[in-house]
């Protein structure tokens, strides 16, 4: 009995220790990093709340901003919490009002105006979609100004005002943002607060419409504004689009693996806006950068959304786009075309084959010869152009050869070739694009 008692005193103490902590975290305001007395706040709701931090802690005067929840009727919800009762309203079992992901902004007064703040917000997000952030779907990532005095309401609306003319000069939708007094603030968990600094996984945000603020004198908003690009000035018939943001880790990756030495004959281009070029349609809102978009006679046709340097995948994807059904049989099921039937099996003029993908080197034609098997030969690949590796299907040994900027299959490596090398690089045609040297072009 007295250890029952025991135990039951401890299960209510910790009981009360859990209730104080939940209470605790309800709390609005902060409970370190203690900021100057003259400091304001606002709470913005921007669809998830890690590229929102990010993107409004980049504005000059912002002191501090902190990931939580707001405007639900659970004045002690967690994370999970938000998502369980998501899931239940879009089940129609509940009726309850959920939180949104918010940020709350801590800014001095004296350095920048609620206004700029609000221009980042605007800016910064799609306030045109109604309970949702591009793939972020549910009442829980909608846009959202909770104003703490009616001060703060009366700049809110106004600065809606102004932004709805903007858009609608930009032939963009109606502002579906609630404007509302805040109601049970809480501080979201530990592990959301500076999501992107602590987890370079995370992905990046983009910005929103690609519609400035009007009327303030902002050169820090207006480094972030960039045009939509102009499409007639594009290669309408097929065109890449890499859509990217400023301070994103994963998009200068991309740069650095893919485009720095972009020799595919896909047009490549890149933009700091979410905007389709002009006169062109994107086939549904962006959402993380970098996202590579194909576009043909200016519509959209394919996307590939993130980069964490899987560069086969990504030259992967393109070459579904771009390759013909039999060429993608070959580079990526390792079928070989018949014997006779491939392309390039007489080419002889000068010139080098490359991937058909990357626009890689691959094999010159000084190296071609005529082996009689019914496939283009070769006695030595470019340096570094393809990997080596086995292979037993079909009941034999053999050793595959791949092309080593795409990863696709290109045929095999035998020993009965001619010198120098005795190699013979017995190779499918048909995924090889030939490039006659520029003396040859200008024959």
């Amino acid at each position: 009995m007295q250890t029952l008692l025991k135990t039951l005193a401890a299960v209510f103490t910790l009981s009360l220790t859990i209730s104080a902590c939940a209470k605790e975290t309800n709390m609005t305001e902060p409970t370190s990093n203690q900021l100057p007395e003259n400091t304001e706040s606002i709470v913005l709701g921007m669809g998830c709340f890690w590229g929102a931090e990010k993107r409004m802690g980049d504005i000059p005067g912002v002191l501090r901003v902190e990931s939580g929840y707001a405007g639900g009727d659970d004045p002690e919800a967690g994370y999970y919490d938000v998502l369980g009762l998501e899931k239940q309203i879009r089940m129609g079992v509940s009726d309850q009002r959920n939180h949104a992901e918010v940020v709350r902004v801590f800014f001095d007064p004296e350095a920048v105006s609620l206004e700029r703040v609000l221009a980042g917000f605007w800016e910064n997000h799609d306030p045109t979609q109604k309970n949702r952030q591009g793939n972020d779907v549910g009442t829980n990532y909608r846009s959202a100004i909770y104003t703490q005095n009616e001060a703060q309401a009366q700049i809110a609306r106004q600065s809606l005002q102004r932004y709805q003319t903007a858009l609608n000069d930009a032939g963009k939708g109606d502002i579906q943002t609630e404007v509302a007094p805040l109601k049970n603030y809480i501080t979201a968990e530990d592990y959301h607060q500076n999501y992107l600094a602590k987890n370079p996984d995370g992905y990046c945000g983009l910005g929103g419409t690609g519609v400035s603020y009007p009327g303030l004198a902002s050169q820090e908003k207006a480094d972030d504004a960039a045009p939509a690009l102009d499409g007639e000035a594009l290669n309408f018939e097929q065109q890449l689009v890499v859509f990217e943001a400023r301070d994103c880790a994963f998009c200068d990756q991309f740069k650095q693996e893919i485009l720095s030495d972009w020799q595919s004959e896909v047009a490549v281009t890149t933009t700091l806006t979410p905007e389709a070029p002009t006169g062109w349609e994107l086939a549904k809102p962006l959402f993380a950068t970098p996202t590579m978009v194909l576009f043909k006679n200016g519509r959209e046709v394919s996307r590939f959304t993130g980069y964490k340097g899987e560069k086969t995948r990504f030259w992967e994807w393109l070459g579904f786009q771009i390759l013909t059904p039999e060429q993608q049989r070959i580079a990526f099921e390792s079928g070989t075309e018949s014997a006779f039937t491939g392309s390039h099996l007489d080419e002889k003029r000068p010139g080098t084959f490359v991937d058909p993908i990357t626009g890689a080197p691959l094999f010159r034609t000084d190296t071609k010869f005529d082996s009689g098997s019914g496939w283009p030969s070769f006695f030595n690949p470019v340096p570094g152009a393809i990997t080596e590796h086995q292979d037993v299907s079909h009941g034999m040994t053999r050793i595959e050869v791949r092309s080593a900027s795409s990863g696709i299959h290109l045929g095999h490596v035998f020993n009965d070739g001619p010198p120098p090398t005795g190699k013979r690089y017995c190779i499918n045609g048909n995924v090889l694009k030939f490039v006659p040297d520029a003396d040859e072009v200008g024959s």
